[in-house]
């Protein structure tokens, strides 16, 4: 009998790491939208997208329940129907989190079995009340080795959860997807991305290659925010990519993230101004962010220089000592060209809502193609 315990053994290990992948799962061409963007859902063009996500739901600090905050209940309760007006293809997940949201309570949430399942429970719960047809994850990030082990643990326990929870309904089970860093790993070697429990229980991860430069953390000189290439530096789309596959994740898990707005700088000296150029900070208020349409408007007003690198894949515009480096739509062309060249399984932007008369989501899909 004996003899017969290692291949049975083998035959279940083997079952038991395959990669997730869903029915049907060809190719994502999403977009996130946010209420504080000032963008209505119902003027949102779905046609030009597979996926959305309404972004972002809450996780209480006490119970770790998710939630929607009551300013938000309307707009998230009716977000489906709204897109799928236009669109009734298109489909749609509630992310949670955020890059402002509270990193503590993600950490806390996932270090222990119940607080785990309040959150995993109530995830599901409100995706299905408010008729979404997925949940995402955006964890921004898990910072130590304790945390990325608690998150795949945390992603290894959705997923069984929500294959229970379709079982029980009958109903086609919920997509899980997570918004990550661009890196396999957080700045360190020894702080990866759990790959295997992500392959197995994420129907892909977003990986948010953009955000390289910016004024508030890199102010003494300007950046491709969003680099596709850059030459003996790890910040880049590129580089993002191939550390994640060379890390053992199938390319068919990755989705390339497209930034819809840009950083400002203000230069130190107006005649040096490419990248790289000596800066003193952010050139317009606030932190220095600008949308896409609004970058627009800014070229047409103050009659902004304009200037595409096809090295770095970036765009930057200036006048007088403002520097604004951004996506214009060769740049989105060519990473989306890139993103289906490498394999990956599509690509998405943040933000839809800063689109300028929807210019680089047509681009975009018109690159990718049917």
């Amino acid at each position: 009998m004996a003899i017969n315990i290692i291949p049975l053994f083998f035959s279940i290990f083997l079952v038991s790491f395959q990669p997730y992948f869903s029915v049907g799962q060809t190719v994502v061409k999403g977009g996130y939208w946010f209420p504080g963007s000032g963008f209505a859902v119902s003027d949102i063009n779905s046609t030009l997208f597979t996926h959305l996500f309404c972004a972002f739901a809450d996780v209480n600090s006490q119970t770790y329940q998710v939630t929607i905050s009551t300013s938000n209940q309307a707009q998230f309760q009716t977000f489906t129907k709204t897109v799928q007006q236009k669109n009734p293809s298109v489909k749609t997940l509630l992310s949670i989190g955020g890059g402002g949201s509270d990193v503590n309570t993600f950490a806390s949430m996932a270090s222990q079995s119940s607080s785990r399942k309040s959150f995993i429970d109530s995830s599901i719960t409100l995706a299905r009340s408010n008729n979404f047809l997925g949940l995402d994850l955006d964890w921004e990030y898990p910072s130590d080795s304790t945390q990325m082990n608690n998150f795949g643990t945390l992603l290894t326990e959705w997923r069984a959860a929500v294959v229970t929870e379709a079982k029980s309904s009958g109903k086609t089970p919920l997509m899980l997807s997570a918004a990550v860093l661009y890196l396999s790993y957080y700045y360190s070697s020894s702080v990866t991305y759990p790959i295997q429990a992500i392959s197995n229980s994420l129907d892909w991860i977003n990986l948010m290659a953009y955000d390289f430069y910016g004024p508030g953390w890199s102010p003494s000189s300007t950046g491709p925010p969003a680099a596709l290439y850059n030459s003996g530096n790890l910040e880049s789309g590129d580089n993002g990519v191939r550390s994640w596959i060379q890390a053992g994740m199938s390319a068919k898990k990755l989705v390339l993230g497209l930034p819809f707005y840009g950083w400002s700088w203000r230069l130190t000296n107006s005649n040096n101004n490419g990248l790289f150029a000596p800066a003193n900070g952010q050139g317009l208020a606030g932190d220095g962010s600008i949308g896409y349409n609004q970058i627009k408007q800014y070229i047409t007003q103050n009659r902004a220089t304009k200037v595409f690198n096809v090295t770095v894949v970036t765009d930057y515009c200036y006048s007088g000592t403002t520097w604004i480096g951004y996506d214009d739509t060769q740049s989105i062309s060519t990473k989306v060209a890139y993103a289906k060249g490498k394999g990956l399984l599509g690509y998405f932007a943040w933000h839809v809502g800063a689109d300028d008369n929807w210019a680089l989501s047509s681009k975009a899909l018109q690159t990718w193609g049917a």
